[in-house]
C-alpha cells in the first residue's frame, strides 16, 4: 500500500474587525462573519473606534446626519436584517453619543481587543429592542455585566480608544465595519463575499484589479465647503 501524504494545515488567516457599535452596518456584518467565514481557518481581532473619528479625520458626515441618506440607511438596514435572518429594532435615538459604550468595549480587555461575546452583547445592547442605547441606567447594567477589567473613564482606557481610532486611520480606514487582512481593506456587509473569495485564494485577486482602482486618475474635483 502506497503511503498517502499528509494533507497541508490549513492557513490561519488573521483578521481585523474595525467597528462602532453607533453603526448598524457593523452589527449586520458581525453577524453574518461566521457564515462568510465558514469552513476556513481564522482569528479576529476585534478593534472599537470611534467612528467620528474617522470622518472627522476625511472631512465627512455620517449617512445619519445627511438629509435622505439618513432614512434611507434605517429602511435598508431594516430590510438587510430581515434578508439574513438577523435581529434588528433601531434603538429609540440615533445617532447618539456611543463613547461610553466604546469605553467599555476597550476596558474589557487590556490591550484594547474585546472578545466576540463583549463586542456581541454591546452591539445588542444598541440594535435588539429599541431601548434608548445611551439610556445611563441601561449603561450601567450592562457594565455590570461584562464587569470589564479596567475603570472604563480611565485615562488609560481613552487613549486605548483613540489609538485603535488612529491605528485604523494608518491602515486607510474609511468607514466600519471594515475587515483588514494582509494590508487589504474589506468594507461592509456587502464586502463579506469578496473577503471570503480572497481567502479561498481567488483568480481575480491574482489580476491587476485590486492596484487599479488605487492608480486611477480623477477627472474633476470639488472644493470642500
Amino acid at each position: 500500500m502506497t503511503a498517502q501524504a499528509a494533507p497541508e494545515p490549513a492557513v490561519l488567516h488573521e483578521l481585523t474587525f474595525y467597528f462602532d457599535v453607533v453603526s448598524p452596518y457593523a452589527w449586520l456584518a458581525f453577524q453574518q462573519l461566521p457564515q462568510a467565514l465558514e469552513g476556513l481557518s481564522y482569528s479576529v481581532s476585534y478593534k472599537p473606534l470611534l467612528f467620528a473619528g474617522l470622518l472627522k479625520h476625511h472631512g465627512q458626515l455620517g449617512p445619519a446626519e445627511i438629509a435622505g441618506k439618513r432614512e434611507w440607511t434605517y429602511r435598508q438596514v431594516l430590510w438587510l436584517a430581515h434578508q439574513h435572518g438577523v435581529e434588528l429594532q433601531l434603538p429609540a435615538r440615533h445617532p447618539f453619543n456611543p463613547l461610553p459604550l466604546l469605553r467599555v468595549a476597550v476596558a474589557c480587555d487590556d490591550r484594547g481587543s474585546p472578545n466576540r461575546y463583549v463586542c456581541e452583547t454591546l452591539l445588542r445592547h444598541v440594535w435588539c429592542g429599541g431601548a434608548d442605547a445611551a439610556d445611563e441606567s441601561r449603561l450601567a447594567q450592562v457594565t455590570a455585566l461584562l464587569a470589564p477589567q479596567r475603570a472604563p473613564g480611565s485615562a488609560e482606557v481613552k487613549a486605548d480608544l483613540k489609538a485603535n481610532t488612529d491605528e485604523a486611520i494608518a491602515r486607510g480606514v474609511f468607514g466600519v465595519p471594515t475587515l483588514a487582512v494582509n494590508g487589504k481593506l474589506f468594507w461592509g456587509l456587502d464586502a463579506l463575499p469578496m473577503l471570503r473569495a480572497y481567502l479561498m485564494h481567488d483568480a481575480w485577486f491574482e489580476a491587476p484589479h485590486w492596484d487599479a482602482a488605487r492608480q486611477l486618475e480623477p477627472g474633476a474635483s470639488r472644493p470642500r465647503p
